[in-house]
């Protein structure tokens, strides 16, 4: 998916997610996670750079997007199409990226913990769901 379809779907998840948190933390807390959904649901396609990067032994993607923000927003379709076998990889990796991230709030804050894994698992099935055709 593209960026800003990541965002949307983050900003419905994570307003969903923050819903359902409603009477466990204060409102400004709620905009915390807010913004932090909305912003990991983006975020994470950062890996797709450092991928390219181990499959292509170059940085051209990342400065490719570093040149022009716009083509990382737009998509990263591009970079899919220039990096054989990327796009399972970089399923494979959101779920590492996920693992770690679950794991490592979980101690500190299982709140934290739980709505990192809600957001991540929206953005995972919504990557499933363009690589089908379905969305």
């Amino acid at each position: 998916m593209e960026s800003l379809e990541h965002a949307a779907v983050g900003s419905v998840v994570s307003t969903l997610a923050a819903l359902a948190l409603r009477s466990l933390v204060s409102p400004l807390k709620l905009a915390g996670l807010f913004v932090y959904g909305v912003a990991l649901s983006v975020l994470v396609d950062l890996d797709h750079f450092v991928i390219a990067r181990a499959r292509t032994g170059d940085w051209s993607h990342l400065r490719a997007v570093l040149a022009d923000p716009r083509n990382g927003i737009r998509g990263q379709e591009w970079v899919f199409a220039d990096v054989e076998g990327m796009a399972r990889q970089r399923l494979a990796s959101h779920l590492v990226i996920g693992t770690v991230l679950v794991t490592g709030l979980r101690r500190r804050s299982p709140l934290l913990a739980a709505y990192t894994g809600v957001v991540l698992a929206a953005h995972v099935v919504c990557d499933l769901l363009r690589d089908s055709g379905r969305a």
